[in-house]
């Protein structure tokens, strides 16, 4: 998985390789997929929901330029395998799922592993957690129609926030940099996630 899918494909940032080198991706996928844990591919995780393929993980925390002392807010817990990316590189990681039970199940995965840096959450991630921000770096791992301005409004001056934007069957994945106040925009692939639910996003069922 390292070699051919993350360097092999220009993956360069130290951090993220060994982040993703530890983390033992087969414990964040059911029991029956865990042959094809380090797949070239995103897996079902259940109620609808996917874990990202590898290289999609390692090129969004990449992008992000994450640093020891960030705080990061992800919304999308999913199965907590890009939570624990993130945990390994930054200091805090607040995570946020709409799905009960896939949050806790990550939080039980994740604490099992020995994590202590990340706060959970089971609310609408499109709204974020304004109560601990500004964030200095926010993912987005779900594809939302537009940028929420609830979450750019809880970005750091000078912070990023990666997030798939389109519609709900394919997105341009984007890197959002918050410059005085203002936002600037770069596209840097096409991508495909599951829709973000939410009141800042798509209405379920919309």
């Amino acid at each position: 998985m390292i070699k051919h899918q993350l360097l092999d494909r220009g993956i360069k940032d130290k951090k993220v390789i060994a982040a993703m080198r530890k983390i033992p991706r087969h414990l964040f996928i059911e029991e029956d997929l865990t042959n094809m844990a380090y797949d070239d591919h995103p897996l079902p995780i259940g109620e609808g929901q996917t874990i990202s393929q590898p290289y999609m993980v390692a090129a969004m925390t990449e992008e992000l330029d994450l640093k020891k002392k960030d705080r990061a807010l992800e919304i999308g817990t999913g199965s907590g395998y890009q939570t624990a990316i993130l945990a390994e590189i930054c200091k805090e990681v607040y995570t946020i799922e709409r799905i009960k039970s896939l949050s806790h199940k990550a939080e039980e995965t994740l604490k099992r592993l020995g994590y202590r840096n990340i706060y959970f959450k089971v609310d609408d991630g499109t709204v974020g957690w304004d109560k601990h921000s500004p964030f200095d770096k926010i993912l987005v791992t779900a594809g939302a129609p537009n940028i929420p301005d609830t979450l750019f409004n809880q970005l750091r001056e000078k912070g990023k926030m990666i997030i798939p934007i389109g519609d709900r069957f394919s997105q341009i994945l984007t890197l959002i940099e918050k410059i005085n106040n203002s936002l600037k925009k770069r596209a840097l692939f096409e991508c495909i996630f599951v829709p973000l639910i939410g009141e800042r996003g798509w209405q379920d069922g919309a």
